[in-house]
């Protein structure tokens, strides 16, 4: 495996990581449902987790026995409308909606001199980004409408390790959800997990909260193989 000292690299996820955009997206997609007369529930706002826009329309129109209801041209407007509900909502977003230690965290793999890159499935990324206040930190980030397979697979991993430059061996991987964690791991990057520890029990170090994540409690993990911190 690789040690902490051969990591010259870091790569993250966004959502769930560096600031919390989940809500939003439920919010709009909420918005869409009560407007076409869908009901919402936990397990339809949980099967939309982590997919992409039109597959998250079509299952809430299964959901509501609707999927026939709709030309294809009716369901991109309603896929746009929720993303226009989704942009103005991201447009709140400040600096004081980054969670908790992730600044600390971007300025110390910055002042080390780490390459940092980001590899989110979102197209609004750079735009949450702008709002946070940390363009700067992510001169890298991977666009998403370059990608052929999404998490789980690799692909975003290996691109976001290209674009800095370095071998996925000598990155470390940021990610809150199991899918995202498998494709650190199949990229061959070392993964660390932030979240519930049976959740991203593959990933090779994991935090339950995001101001526990630090480079120091990173190299103490894996230098003593303590995979969950």
């Amino acid at each position: 495996m690789t040690t902490f000292n051969q990591i010259k690299g870091a790569i993250f996820d966004l959502d769930g990581v560096i600031t919390d955009t989940a809500r939003f997206h439920t919010q709009a997609w909420r918005q869409i449902a009560d407007q076409v007369g869908i009901s919402w529930d936990d397990a339809l706002q949980e099967s939309l987790k982590g997919i992409g826009r039109m597959a998250a329309l079509e299952l809430i129109l299964k959901h509501g026995h609707l999927e026939q209801n709709f030309t294809q041209g009716e369901k991109e407007r309603l896929a746009t409308e929720k993303n226009q509900h989704y942009l103005a909502l991201v447009d709140t977003l400040t600096p004081a909606d980054i969670l908790p230690g992730m600044q600390a965290l971007l300025d110390d793999l910055a002042q080390k001199g780490y390459r940092i890159a980001l590899a989110s499935a979102s197209k609004n990324a750079p735009r949450v980004l702008q709002n946070l206040g940390l363009t700067a930190y992510f001169p890298n980030v991977v666009d998403p409408a370059t990608l052929t397979h999404g998490k789980p697979d690799p692909e975003i991993f290996v691109k976001a390790a290209a674009s800095i430059h370095l071998p996925p061996a000598a990155c470390m991987g940021f990610e809150d959800a199991a899918a995202g964690v498998a494709g650190i791991k199949a990229a061959d990057e070392v993964a660390i997990g932030i979240g519930d520890k049976c959740e991203l029990r593959a990933a090779d170090v994991v935090f339950t909260q995001t101001q526990d994540v630090t480079l120091p409690h990173i190299q103490q993990a894996m230098n003593r193989r303590d995979f969950h911190a």
